[in-house]
């Protein structure tokens, strides 16, 4: 009698777990959610340093990498390192023992991801988020925000006038 007990609960206990969990997606969505995530990461770097060479630019009239390493809070030269990999993609020019300056592209990619920013802050103020809570969480989900989520939090906001 006791076996018969003992299986009954552990089956009960393990529909209550999978009744806590929500279904395992089809492997084929699970395979591009992790994709889009990967995707930001990488494109995270790239927007980040855009973002802040337009601010110094703007600020200061030049962004150096000195600049950008003291802000960031990293080495020199992992400043060079993806400084050269922003030139190589088209993003920023340089030249040796000069300021770093957006491109086109660049700046186009530092114009987006402000706006982007400015909208995910907002959102989450709006929902009543403190400020700088706000401000710490912006910086992070705005690399990984899909446009559809986007387009809904503009929505959003745009009816609270």
């Amino acid at each position: 009698m006791r076996k018969n007990e003992a299986r009954a609960r552990g089956a009960e206990a393990g529909a209550e777990q999978a009744a806590a969990h929500e279904p395992l997606a089809p492997a084929r969505r699970h395979k591009a959610r992790f994709a889009r995530v990967r995707e930001a990461h990488q494109s995270e770097l790239a927007e980040d340093y855009v973002e802040l060479i337009d601010d110094l630019i703007a600020s200061t009239g030049e962004a150096r990498a000195a600049d950008l390493a003291e802000r960031f809070g990293i080495s020199p030269g992992t400043v060079a390192r993806t400084v050269q990999r922003l030139i190589r993609d088209g993003f920023v020019r340089s030249e040796p023992y000069r300021a770093i300056f957006l491109t086109e592209k660049g700046q186009a990619l530092a114009e987006s991801c402000r706006e982007r920013h400015r909208l995910v802050l907002d959102f989450l103020v709006a929902l009543g988020v403190d400020r700088e809570a706000a401000e710490l969480d912006a910086e992070g989900i705005e690399h990984h925000v899909g446009g559809e989520t986007l387009a809904a939090f503009r929505a959003f906001l745009d009816r609270r006038g």
